[in-house]
């Protein structure tokens, strides 16, 4: 499952409901005390059983009950409910007006010690005879079934699934509309107890600075991997409980037998049972560093630089590991306490973790040299409004125009000339290609290393780059633009091309010969950066379409691909990875030798020694 939005009701500064899109990676951007923290704290109640305090209700609200809701995608095709008998969301009519599963836990402020409520909030039918199937029991169910004269020789009056469907069957129109079904009462826990274990593994990394007096200052990267490590072996440590409780009924049986030897009115049964279930969180791990000094002794920097290392680690694991379980990691102002070059690398590190397909990022912060590191359409905006609440929006325009404004986001003055491209994996692609030719030719940009050339890009860009783009205008830099030609004839930005080559300020255009960037890549790059995915193309075709299709089938996915062309969005986000790990992975297996032989006339080569040409 991944987590589409996250719903806050009533929850410290959110006080209407409030629906928080989630991306792969989403960042939260705004003063202190805006309410970023809050959102992450609030899913971490939700993901890992916490409980809000009687004060965590809003002041400005004037209800007692706080209200968490998670709307997922990507969800199970089939669930087990009754045995083995199979069924699904959509069928038992679990899913809310987008399609998603979307679960709201709540409390009540109002007591001592708020107890959690957990529902599913769905367009469920509101005829009296089928609005409360999921509840009923096999007794109940069948007698729902003989009210209604339903056939029973037509029903399998053993599996309650079955008994629903025949019961919806008789009861059309079901006039379904939202509500909340109670997931924690009769026979519905049955629903919850088979999606709980689906939902994301969710980690928050808290600041150095604690947010609560008991919260420890430390956030041991390994306290993370045990959780992860123990849910991945959780068929393995079924398996243990399953061999303990076989051995308890084995004592248990003899004990009887023996017992019923000497007198048997004294007990015809002994049964064993756990009074609590397993708990297989024992595992203590500290770090220890140099000379036996324990890591959470160190400097805050030093123990922030091994978490950035723990997410470059986990990057890396995550990219050659299949079947992983699905990871939401949230941290919370991670260039605390480092160095601008260390807070590049962490934010690279949380881009690639976020390209892997079961893993979303969540990251906030207030300062605008991780603001300016971050694409733009992750960003969300967090203010606080003129009654104390808090509201977040998508970052447009207008909003990163007040955002460069409250952080002091300011132009760096050594730019000499603007690069601008289609989007952020043009931007991959030509770091990655720029670095690799500097070594073999000195007369050409590095745009990694060259802090006198910035990359703009024109479909959505990071702040900082927005920042070039709008506050540098008046400096009278030159712009050097670079176009895909895709597959419009003539190319679709010809004439903005042409109007860039019209100009006096030695701005110059161009449109790639080929179809994109991604075009330009060697096949063996892309085999090896993608774990052996080989494809063929030419000049003129889609490549991440190519590759989207060659790892959906290669994946063991049992859906076809035509499916998958039918359905737009899964199409959108299956390409949207597949141009991300080209233009990462696979441009990061380029050599010079590769890019002769797919650049053959030397196009990329003759811009970036145009291009420097440009600086002094």
């Amino acid at each position: 499952m991944k987590l589409a939005a996250v719903i806050l009701e009533n929850f410290r500064g959110y006080s209407q409901s409030s629906r928080i899109a989630i991306d792969d990676l989403t960042a939260f951007i705004g003063k202190n005390d805006a309410g970023k923290s809050t959102i992450l704290e609030a899913l971490e109640i939700f993901f890992n059983d916490g409980k809000p305090e009687r004060g965590d209700a809003c002041v400005h609200g004037t209800g007692t009950t706080i209200r968490v809701g998670c709307a997922f995608t990507c969800l199970p095709a089939e669930i087990v409910l009754d045995v083995a008998a199979r069924t699904s969301l959509s069928a038992e009519h679990l899913l809310n007006e987008k399609g998603e599963l979307e679960i709201v836990k709540e409390w009540d402020s109002s007591a001592k010690t708020p107890k959690e409520s957990v529902f599913a909030a769905a367009l469920h039918p509101t005829n009296a005879d089928a609005a409360d199937l999921l509840a009923l029991k096999n007794a109940e169910l069948k007698a729902r079934v003989k009210k209604l004269g339903i056939d029973e020789s037509t029903v399998n009056l053993t599996i309650n699934g079955s008994m629903r469907q025949a019961i919806r069957d008789a009861c059309k129109p079901l006039t379904p509309e939202r509500k909340l079904l109670p997931l924690d009462k009769e026979d519905a826990k049955k629903v919850w107890d088979q999606l709980k274990p689906q939902l994301p593994m969710y980690a928050l990394f808290r600041s150095d600075r604690p947010s609560q007096d008991g919260d420890e200052e430390v956030q041991n990267p390994l306290k993370f991997a045990i959780t992860q490590a123990l849910k991945e072996m959780a068929d393995d440590l079924k398996k243990i409980e399953d061999a303990v409780r076989l051995r308890a009924e084995d004592v248990a049986k003899r004990t009887l037998a023996k017992l019923n030897e000497m007198d048997t009115r004294l007990a015809s049964e002994l049964k064993p049972f756990f009074k609590a279930d397993p708990k297989w969180d024992v595992f203590k791990f500290g770090l220890m560093g140099d000379n036996d000094i324990p890591i959470n002794k160190r400097g805050s920097g030093v123990r922030r630089l091994i978490l950035l290392n723990f997410f470059r680690a986990e990057a890396e694991r995550r990219r050659t590991e299949k079947g992983s379980l699905s990871v939401i990691y949230a941290i919370e102002e991670p260039e605390t306490s480092q160095h601008p070059e260390n807070q590049r690398l962490l934010v690279q590190a949380l881009k690639e973790l976020a390209v892997d397909e079961n893993t979303q990022v969540l990251v906030t912060s207030h300062t605008p040299g991780l603001a300016g590191l971050l694409p733009s359409d992750s960003l969300r905006c967090v203010r606080k409004q003129a009654d104390g609440t808090a509201a977040v929006s998508h970052c447009n325009d207008d909003d990163l125009a007040v955002i460069a404004n409250e952080l002091g986001v300011l132009p760096d003055r050594r730019v000499q000339a603007l690069v601008f491209v289609e989007g952020t994996n043009d931007i991959e692609f030509l770091e990655r290609v720029s670095a690799m030719l500097k070594p073999d030719i000195a007369d050409i940009v590095d745009f990694t290393n060259d802090n006198r050339v910035a990359l703009v890009p024109l479909g959505g860009g990071s702040l900082k780059q927005w920042v070039a783009k709008h506050y540098l205008r008046n400096l009278n830099l030159p712009e050097v633009h670079i176009y895909d030609r895709d597959d419009a004839t003539p190319p679709q930005y010809q004439p903005e091309c042409d109007a860039v080559n019209a100009r006096a300020d030695r701005s110059w255009a161009v449109i790639t010969a080929k179809r994109e960037l991604e075009n330009y890549l060697h096949a063996d790059a892309i085999a090896e950066g993608l774990n052996g995915i080989a494809v063929t193309f030419t000049d003129t075709c889609d490549v991440p379409l190519i590759v989207a299709k060659s790892v959906h089938e290669s994946s063991g996915s049992p859906k076809p691909w035509a499916d998958v062309l039918a359905d737009a969005k899964e199409l959108s986000d299956k390409i949207s990875r597949a141009k991300k790990r080209l233009n990462r992975d696979a441009a990061a297996k380029m050599t010079s030798a590769r890019l002769v032989h797919s650049d053959g006339n030397g196009e990329i080569s003759g811009w970036l020694k145009k291009i420097h040409t440009m600086l002094v």
